[in-house]
């Protein structure tokens, strides 16, 4: 710059200070960005579990994988509770053809069966596997829909005689449940009592509800 011009502007004290504030205003919004920009896509990544991402690489057809919902709790460094991961996905397909697609995708993604005890923890219909990968524990459980409305105004629902001639039409596919934790959490992968019941008069494992899994609770959108 021209040092008259730069004289001149220091002479006056209004354009100079218009110039600082300008120049300071430029260098402000360069913090900004080069600093926000990068913790917004930080936090994103971190809120994200990256076996959602795993689940969503599962090479299953479109058919089997609709409205999918997903939940998320715990600790993902394991403070207090490990973090678990839940997902629920309705199949246009039945039951047998949705669990066959599933485990084909899981075996060839690195998950092996895992066969152990208390897998289901509780009954549970329709088909139910358990597999290992690496340091996490996953939990298939395909069965039918459940095709029957929900309750009213907390009152159970009066389900009408359906008409067998579109029974079928509307209550098709299947229901698919996915369950992922870490092993050192999965309480499968540590020694299992050996108590009978019969002689304690207590059941080391009851039967809280008929939902293995639990009731899945949507993440807020």
């Amino acid at each position: 710059m021209d040092t008259a011009a730069t004289d001149g502007a220091r002479s006056d004290p209004r354009r100079y200070a218009q110039r600082r504030l300008r120049t300071g205003a430029l260098v402000l919004v360069s913090i900004v960005v080069l600093g926000v920009v990068p913790v917004v896509f930080g936090l994103q990544a971190l809120s994200r579990d990256p076996v959602f991402d795993t689940l969503d690489q599962l090479a299953v057809p479109g058919w089997a994988a609709t409205e999918t919902v997903d939940d998320v709790s715990g600790s993902r460094w394991c403070l207090l509770d490990c973090r678990l991961r839940e997902r629920t996905v309705k199949s246009e397909r039945s039951p047998e053809e949705t669990a066959q697609v599933y485990e084909g995708s899981l075996r060839g993604d690195g998950w092996r069966p895992w066969q152990v005890s208390h897998c289901p923890e509780q009954p549970a219909k329709g088909s139910y596997t358990c597999w290992r990968r690496d340091e996490l524990t996953l939990d298939l459980w395909v069965r039918e829909p459940a095709c029957v409305p929900p309750p009213v105004n907390g009152e159970p629902a009066v389900v009408p005689s359906p008409d067998p001639s579109t029974e079928a039409g509307e209550c098709t596919g299947s229901l698919v449940s996915v369950k992922v934790r870490n092993a050192i959490d999965d309480d499968r992968t540590r020694p299992q009592p050996s108590t009978d019941p019969s002689l304690t008069g207590e059941d080391p494992f009851p039967t809280l509800s008929e939902d293995p899994l639990g009731e899945l609770t949507p993440s807020p959108s």
